[in-house]
């Protein structure tokens, strides 16, 4: 049984996300295929988008087209719910009330993380041919499913030790009255690394799943929607496009709106060259609300009117990071370039590499932003560029 193709959608709040899942589920329906666009966001729009009641459970929503809008409290109370109680009690010990003590249990991003894990079940049921993820408003959540090998040290070497130090303690636990983790939690939290191991494998697979990035031609907005390029490059999730959403008609010329176009336009040059190679996929500003069925199909005829959106769009990681004998380095393919006509330049948490008259900006990591680099090589068409773990400051390299 083949695994279904799986896209996930993410971006910075309010820059249509949702619209855009919602519309690229709908054509893929249309072709045939049968697709289940579900909802992370702990802020459900998605029935609304779809002019559709929608619950924790798949629920048809067209011809082929299913949806659904995950309850984060649902999910941790499945995966999470003797965690919870052995660390209420636990801080309870320490004189924080029961409600405050419940909030504290729960890690930042870990309700999504458990959101997520639709994405496993859906991949082991096999119901569907495309699943559409319409994730949060930010692609940290998935950062933290980028770290497999840590969670496969601590299930095979941290646990086994954890679960007889704790059990040699229990008498001494007893008379202090302090509660210790039971059998139950020990099973929970391996389960749960176990699923991120999976899940990591699954959004590593990038043939059958990619990621988009979701934003409107704003300058704060693209800069974010970079960041998150460079950290799912990091941690190797593939970013087969960007959408670019409520882009100003080439008829919006002059009056109060000609400055905005105007000023649109020079951002989409900078998406342009900031995402290269990725393809850009740009949705205009409609004169109504992207809501139900016409005007989702309307959105998905402007993305997806030169490729299905079913496929991968772009096959390749933009540019990677690996350790090399303690030394971080950044490779970035540039096919066809001269060794000579190549240039860099590092300007705060940005690396600007240049190739003749062009120049593409790359936004670095925070632990490479404090960075210099140390030295760069072109050979084959990939360029390296190392960091040096000195933190000094050093001259940098101008030319490669």
């Amino acid at each position: 049984m083949q695994p279904p193709r799986t896209i996930l959608y993410t971006g910075k709040g309010g820059v249509g996300k949702t619209s855009v899942a919602a519309a690229t589920a709908r054509r893929c329906a249309a072709a045939g295929l049968r697709t289940v666009v579900l909802s992370t966001d702990p802020a459900h729009s998605l029935s609304d988008s779809l002019e559709a009641t929608l619950g924790p459970e798949p629920v048809a929503a067209g011809d082929r087209l299913w949806g659904q809008e995950v309850r984060a409290q649902r999910e941790m109370e499945e995966h999470w719910a003797a965690v919870q109680d052995w660390l209420t009690r636990l801080l309870a010990t320490r004189g924080i009330e029961q409600i405050r003590a419940e909030e504290l249990t729960v890690p930042p991003g870990m309700d999504e993380l458990f959101s997520l894990l639709q994405i496993k079940r859906h991949q082991e049921e096999g119901r569907f041919d495309v699943v559409i993820v319409d994730c949060a408003p930010t692609g940290e959540t998935l950062r933290l499913l980028g770290f497999p090998d840590i969670a496969r040290w601590w299930l095979e070497k941290v646990f086994p030790w954890e679960r007889r130090l704790v059990g040699a303690a229990r008498p001494l636990a007893r008379t202090l009255e302090v509660p210790l983790p039971s059998s139950e939690v020990f099973d929970e939290v391996q389960r749960l690394v176990r699923n991120l191991i999976a899940m990591n494998r699954i959004l590593r697979d990038r043939e059958r799943c990619s990621i988009r990035l979701v934003m409107n031609p704003d300058r704060m907005v693209i800069k974010e929607a970079q960041r998150t390029f460079t950290y799912l490059n990091l941690y190797g999730y593939l970013t087969d496009a960007v959408v670019v959403n409520r882009v100003f008609p080439d008829d919006v010329e002059g009056g109060y709106f000609g400055p905005w176009r105007e000023r649109q336009r020079e951002h989409l040059a900078a998406v342009r060259e900031g995402f290269a190679p990725l393809p850009v996929l740009e949705a205009r500003y409609f004169e109504e609300e992207v809501v139900g069925p016409e005007m989702l199909d309307r959105l998905g005829d402007e993305l997806f009117a030169l490729a299905a959106p079913e496929d991968v769009l772009h096959s390749e990681l933009a540019h990677e990071l690996s350790l090399d004998d303690g030394v971080t380095v950044l490779s970035l393919s540039i096919p066809f370039a001269e060794k000579a006509e190549i240039g860099l330049k590092k300007v705060a948490d940005e690396l600007i590499v240049t190739v003749g008259g062009e120049r593409r900006t790359i936004m670095l990591p925070s632990a490479l932003a404090r960075q210099s680099p140390s030295g760069a090589s072109f050979d084959r068409g990939t360029l390296k560029v190392r960091f040096d773990d000195d933190r000094a400051p050093r001259p940098e390299p101008e030319r490669v």
